[in-house]
């Protein structure tokens, strides 16, 4: 490898100039920097990590703790597009990214201790289990924290704004002539209940009534207990024209209910999902979706969580809001009752 020694060899100047030049001090011609730093990446010198956390006692690297509901991990569609976006954004900072587990090789550590013993810089908190004490612990640490979708007072938060894409669904539907409007929604998160909250003051505000058996409980990404629900749905004595399910994905277990049926989408009955996952394009019809902006939320998020590292003073500590976009796809046709 290169060291400075050797760059101050070809510069004929001392290691201390090399430092200077490489570390950004100003007390060092800007001649002789320019030509450092020129002949430092001309040879292909990489500083040492290790030398350079002593230094500026910063890893440049952030923890990512990532644990959803049905433990999918990476093959969330919505997460995964959430910690690509906030990877990419990292690295172009300079920083490396980590993933937290709790258990490696077989110790067993919180996930704090973690953190610790792999020295990051500030953490990314992505979880569904956010009341468990461990992850408590690591929320009330003085580590750095941003949290997805979740808000913790006195910490930053960057959140999809679920209140404003539910209200821009129900508008749609309502708009393409449905009144019986049915919603089976995920687990009960802080995500489902502004949801449920955003459903609730859309219909209300349109006059609906919505019976209690329209609103049924389901999981996030379950196949089948979206098809059971569906199936109830179907059977009910005064059936909805319209179900909404809480992911794309859930939305094709109710599409594969439907179908079996001998149903039609959307001639007979019409279906959203939410997220705006690759795959709802490809689906025919297209599902009608809700596009979570999670390129803008990961990008936000490595912003702030770096913001909060170099800057600790002045950061603002708020909950950052990102707005989606509906995708009227071609799942919703037209209420013949209307």
């Amino acid at each position: 490898m290169v060291s400075m020694k050797d760059i101050a060899k070809q510069c004929h100047v001392s290691v201390a100039s090399v430092s200077k030049a490489l570390n950004g001090y100003s007390d060092i011609g800007e001649e002789t920097r320019n030509l450092i730093i020129t002949t430092a990446h001309e040879m292909g010198y990489l500083p040492n990590s290790s030398a350079r956390a002593l230094k500026t006692k910063k890893s440049y690297n952030l923890g990512v703790l990532f644990v959803d509901a049905a433990m999918n991990g990476l093959t969330h569609e919505y997460f995964n597009h959430v910690l690509e976006s906030f990877k990419y954004r990292a690295e172009e900072k300079g920083y490396d990214i980590t993933f937290i587990a709790g258990n490696t090789a077989g110790q067993k550590m919180s996930f704090y201790e973690r953190c610790r013993y792999r020295g990051v810089d500030g953490v990314l908190v992505a979880c569904f289990k956010y009341y468990e004490e461990d992850i408590q612990d690591l929320i009330r640490s003085e580590l750095p924290v941003v949290t997805i979708d979740h808000t913790f007072e006195g910490k930053i938060a960057v959140v999809s704004n679920n209140v404003q894409g539910m209200e821009e669904l129900v508008s749609y539907i309502y708009s393409m002539g449905h009144k019986k409007i049915a919603y089976i929604h995920g687990d009960d998160t802080p995500v489902t209940r502004n949801r449920l909250s955003g459903f609730y003051r859309t219909t209300q505000r349109y006059g609906l009534e919505i019976p209690d058996e329209y609103v049924k409980a389901s999981s996030y990404r379950d196949l089948e207990m979206a098809a059971k629900a569906t199936g109830e749905l179907l059977d009910l004595p005064n059936p909805p024209t319209c179900i909404m399910y809480p992911d794309d994905y859930a939305a094709v277990g109710g599409m594969n209910e439907i179908r079996e049926r001998g149903l039609r989408i959307p001639e007979d009955i019409s279906i959203t999902g939410y997220d705006g996952i690759d795959l709802v394009r490809m689906m025919e019809p297209k599902l009608t979706t809700l596009c979570q902006d999670t390129r803008k939320i990961g990008r936000m998020a490595a912003e702030k969580l770096i913001s909060l590292i170099e800057h600790p003073k002045t950061t603002l500590v708020d909950k950052f809001s990102v707005d989606g976009v509906l995708f009227k796809g071609g799942s919703v046709g037209r209420n013949r009752e209307c």
